[in-house]
């Protein structure tokens, strides 16, 4: 467990720590993670995972160290089922993809921030090296990365919003106010994070935690089609901005930079990333929005996929 060094609550016990994953389709990566997270000298009170079918949890129901739960397909009906889970016995919950690796003392300085700053209330952390970027990181690439850039100072500043990868949620704020991850962002939740930090960020500070390091793995199971995430790229910025979530400046320029990005992939022959269909998927959402129908739900009528279409996007197309 983490120390209480690590930090103490209001209440004059330390804050109870869980965290959480959401899962599907990639159970040999899955099982990795947990096997890593397990070993390490700081442990959460809980390791909370949701997958959509049991079989993508990789045996872990029967270990005693995690606790498995089955919920809908989606990242944001799977991060809701996990805060449910955990509202009733727990003061900070930490958010993981299933391919984010943290350095040893990733979570005791998490809570350490969170118990010395009562009013954060939405913490992320220093990703190193995002595999996303260049096809991919493996484990022993991760745990190469950790191991030499050692321990960092911790610094700790004002951020617009925390990345999925890595996300500390004080949960008080969250349950006071009914607030839940936005179901209307479908599957991968493209943006989810930007919405649900400016959704607690009216009630507390979101934050960047400099030292608090991990390494976003970035795994793909092979070059995926890419229209939905296309179309999402142009539908869910938009619906944002309608929400109140998203500034129409960010969410503008945001849309701007990956139709240019997908443009020019496309025309330098990405191998890593299916840039045409992504364009498709843009000039799908831009005809869309002319007729009043884009929506991000729409992608759930363009036919199957595999569970998992596409990692976590990067930091760099994400959060700023």
């Amino acid at each position: 467990m983490i120390s209480p060094s690590a930090g103490t609550a209001r209440q004059g016990r330390p804050l109870r720590i869980a965290l959480g994953i959401a899962s599907a389709g990639r159970p040999s990566i899955l099982r990795e993670t947990i096997d890593y997270l397990t070993g390490l000298p700081d442990q959460a009170e809980r390791l909370i995972v949701c997958v959509p079918v049991v079989e993508d949890a990789a045996g872990l129901a029967d270990r005693r160290d995690v606790d498995v739960i089955v919920g809908s397909r989606g990242l944001t009906a799977q991060r809701n089922r996990i805060i449910q889970a955990a509202a009733a016995d727990t003061d900070v919950l930490i958010f993981l993809d299933d391919d984010f690796i943290p350095a040893a003392t990733f979570l005791s300085r998490m809570a350490a921030v969170f118990a010395a700053k009562p009013d954060v209330a939405i913490a992320t952390g220093e990703v190193l090296a995002d595999g996303v970027l260049d096809g991919g990181l493996s484990m022993a690439k991760a745990l190469e990365v950790l191991h030499t850039a050692g321990e960092g100072a911790e610094h700790v500043a004002d951020v617009y919003n925390a990345y999925g990868c890595n996300m500390a949620v004080r949960l008080a704020p969250v349950v006071e106010h009914a607030l839940a991850f936005d179901e209307q962002l479908p599957l991968y939740g493209w943006l989810e994070d930007v919405d649900f930090s400016r959704s607690i960020a009216r009630h507390g500070r979101s934050v960047y935690v400099e030292g608090a390091r991990g390494v976003h793995l970035g795994v793909r199971s092979g070059r995926q089609p890419g229209r939905r995430l296309g179309y999402s790229q142009v539908a869910n910025p938009v619906y944002l901005i309608r929400k109140g979530t998203m500034s129409k400046g960010r969410a503008i320029a945001q849309i701007g930079r990956n139709i240019l990005a997908n443009m020019s992939g496309a025309l330098l022959k990405d191998r890593l990333i299916d840039r045409w269909g992504r364009l498709n998927g843009n000039l799908l959402a831009l005809s869309d929005l002319l007729v009043g129908r884009a929506s991000p739900s729409r992608i759930l009528e363009f036919g199957t996929q595999s569970p998992r279409e596409m990692p976590s996007p990067s930091i760099a197309t994400k959060r700023r």
